[in-house]
């Protein structure tokens, strides 16, 4: 089918994830942004506009964020607003993109500098957060903060090298607590127990955009931030199934119930076709690579169902660490393949619209 018309048809149709600003928009958001600047077509700008609009008041505030959890998920919507500024003008997102920042010089973090995934998950850090937070940041230094800050940014992408990374395996895992206190750590290296595709998703798309902002005037940090791509991407590559996408539990494709994912796989795609697009790295090699991965997206995951609607599915609806009242969230192989698969949830269409935009500026 045609994909676009299959876009169209999903935001046609698109309420808000959330009560709140939320994350999971957020990533609709941003595809809509990447793919009107691969395409031109008003509909995306426009998605993207009403929307900030409705939840931006004239004064720049946001009624509807969450101020009290210091969910690092928060920010990641704050990203389409650099777009609206571009392209309105309007002073109230100026002044939107300031409270985020605000949000994030508050925000707690563990004594390694990282900052805490959320209040309920203190002194940990997640692969996720890097998502959420990193190209926002990286985004306003840029553009308002003088570049001052960059170092703290660099510091956190090294953070995750540093403490999350296994080399035996080329993967980070999902998590870590710094107290080594939450009953899914390890007690030794404070580590969740296995590697999951979203977030290992999350990880790469948030490498890409952020050196994707960088300048050669910040060549040392943009090495160091290509370095970790170069490394993460390589080591995530050496897991890709033999249909061309990558696994919920990605080292444990022989485990009962485990499947091709396909949030985690858009993303991966995403991050290959970025980067070679942005020259991290060579084209010959991992531009085949990030096509075949989108390519058998399309063909497997977008399924015109019975009922003549086309889905986008086996999407990973949620999954998460703990806290102690969810004990199941134990971060096992069975944990994570026991959460449900979704079709059409944003936060696989968002990545799949990212993927498409980057393969059309390929082609």
């Amino acid at each position: 089918m045609d994909i676009q018309a299959y876009f169209k048809a999903y935001l046609k149709q698109y309420t808000p994830y959330k009560t709140y600003w939320n994350y999971e928009d957020g990533c609709i958001l941003k595809g809509c942004i990447d793919l009107y600047e691969a395409t031109g077509d008003d509909t995306y700008r426009q998605f993207v506009l009403d929307y900030v609009s409705r939840y931006v008041a004239q004064d720049g505030s946001i009624p509807n964020y969450e101020m009290r959890q210091y969910n690092i998920d928060s920010i990641n919507c704050g990203k389409a607003l650099y777009f609206a500024f571009q392209e309105t003008g309007e002073e109230r997102y100026r002044t939107a993109i300031e409270f985020h920042m605000q949000r994030l010089r508050e925000h707690p973090r563990c004594q390694c500098g990282s900052f805490w995934h959320k209040q309920l998950y203190p002194n940990q850090i997640w692969l996720d957060g890097l998502y959420m937070a990193q190209p926002f940041y990286m985004a306003y230094e840029m553009k308002f903060g003088g570049m001052e800050k960059v170092g703290d940014i660099v510091t956190q992408f090294r953070n995750v090298r540093k403490y999350l990374w296994d080399a035996e395996k080329g993967l980070n895992y999902h998590a870590y607590d710094e107290a080594r206190e939450q009953f899914w750590a390890d007690r030794e290296t404070g580590c969740s127990a296995n590697f999951w595709l979203r977030s290992t998703g999350w990880y790469l798309m948030a490498l890409v955009d952020t050196i994707g902002l960088c300048t050669e005037q910040l060549y040392e940090h943009w090495r160091a931030l290509v370095d970790i791509f170069r490394e993460s991407l390589s080591g995530v590559l050496k897991h890709q199934a033999e249909d061309g996408l990558f696994y919920q539990v990605i080292d444990h494709p022989e485990a009962e119930g485990n499947y091709t994912e396909t949030s985690g796989s858009a993303m991966i795609a995403y991050a290959l076709l970025k980067g070679v697009r942005l020259g991290l790295i060579d084209p010959e090699k991992y531009l085949p690579i990030g096509k075949r991965v989108f390519e058998a997206l399309a063909e497997t995951k977008l399924k015109t169902e019975a009922d003549g609607v086309t889905r986008l599915t086996d999407i990973c609806w949620v999954a998460g660490l703990g806290p102690a009242k969810n004990p199941q969230r134990d971060g096992s192989v069975a944990y994570y393949l026991s959460e449900p698969k979704k079709s059409d949830d944003s936060k696989g269409v968002g990545p799949f619209i990212m993927a498409y935009s980057e393969y059309l500026k390929a082609e």
